[in-house]
């Protein structure tokens, strides 16, 4: 079976700035495919390549088999977007946005209506469907933009930081939301800055940085990549911390990572990570630093984020810092 989506070579540029810089991504059928990035790291472009909104430089994106320059009309026929912001018009009804979509979409006046309160009942709207968008929650107004991206019910479905400024309910309904897609069949890509939400929503995982994938694999692998252990201490005395990551190098260890905190050192363990617990305790006591905790941890996607990319995940509510291309604005048949 062709992939849902497929890149090669994929280059963008806006003027002097490579977005994409030879992309290479392969998304399976009927799978939850994550983009990890930084601001900036070229995933939105890598997205609205993929839904026909921008056209490549160099190299060649499908979707389903269908070129992405050559065959647009057929592949926004088979898609859908949900971009980072919600796209629904704040003064018309949930009902009536989804309605109008409907309408756009070709769909007959009857089949929109009924396609509007399907979608509305589905994703906990029913209720609020006839008051106006203005008067909807964030997470609302999401839940409403992602259903009008499924009137048509699309074969693959992008989702662009599709939770990108929500709370934390909010987001997890977001993530249950895309569960049963791709439980019913449906393929989904989406790109992310939070490294929670790539760990637990995607069944494989594409980190990108400045335009170019780096790493690829499941969660579990990109850590393994990182490291068997991560040791984590916190001080007594921030103040002590220089002294500490010098007791740590003689070690064997990497150069401590220093965590958020000023009284706290993070380390890869270069053997077994019981042995390695056990020797920095006593290089620590024997150095008369006084310890507050000291433990043994699996890595996590953050230690993969900073050893692939050397930035920390950015902050909620952050957007990209991508490069925009002026005057590019979705075609009503991208939203399906």
């Amino acid at each position: 079976m062709r992939p849902a989506a497929l890149t090669q070579g994929l280059v963008r540029r806006f003027g002097d700035t490579e977005a994409l810089g030879g992309v290479d991504l392969d998304v399976p059928h009927i799978k939850k495919k994550k983009i990890l990035g930084p601001n900036g790291a070229g995933k939105t472009t890598l997205v609205r390549v993929l839904a026909t909104l921008l056209r490549p430089d160099e190299g060649r994106a499908e979707v389903f088999g269908r070129d992405v320059v050559t065959e647009a009309g057929a592949v926004r026929e088979l898609i859908g977007l949900t971009g980072q912001f919600a796209a629904v018009d704040e003064l018309l009804s949930g009902r009536e946005n989804l309605r109008m979509f409907g309408r756009l979409f070709r769909l007959s006046r009857r089949q929109s209506a009924q396609r509007a309160s399907e979608l509305l009942e589905r994703f906990g709207l029913a209720d609020a469907g006839d008051r106006q968008v203005k008067t909807y929650s964030g997470g609302m107004r999401r839940r409403l933009d992602l259903a009008s991206s499924l009137i048509t019910r699309p074969r693959v479905l992008f989702l662009d930081e599709p939770t990108t400024g929500l709370d934390p309910r909010s987001r997890n309904g977001i993530w249950s939301i895309a569960r049963e897609l791709v439980g019913e069949g449906m393929t989904l890509l989406l790109t992310t800055q939070y490294l929670e939400e790539a760990d637990q929503l995607a069944d494989r995982i594409a980190v990108i940085d400045h335009g170019r994938v780096i790493a690829e694999g499941t969660g579990d692998e990109l850590k393994d990549n990182v490291g068997g252990s991560m040791v984590e201490v916190r001080l007594e005395q921030p103040a002590e911390r220089e002294r500490a990551r010098d007791v740590l190098l003689t070690l064997g260890c990497e150069e401590p990572r220093t965590a958020g905190r000023p009284d706290e050192l993070t380390l890869a363990a270069p053997r077994d990570g019981v042995a390695m617990v056990a020797a920095a305790a006593r290089a620590l006591e024997d150095a008369e630093l006084s310890v507050r905790d000291l433990r043994l941890r699996r890595p996590t996607l953050d230690d993969v984020f900073l050893e692939l990319t050397g930035a920390t995940a950015a902050a909620d509510g952050e957007g990209s810092a991508e490069p925009e291309a002026p005057g590019v604005e979705a075609p009503a048949e991208a939203r399906r």
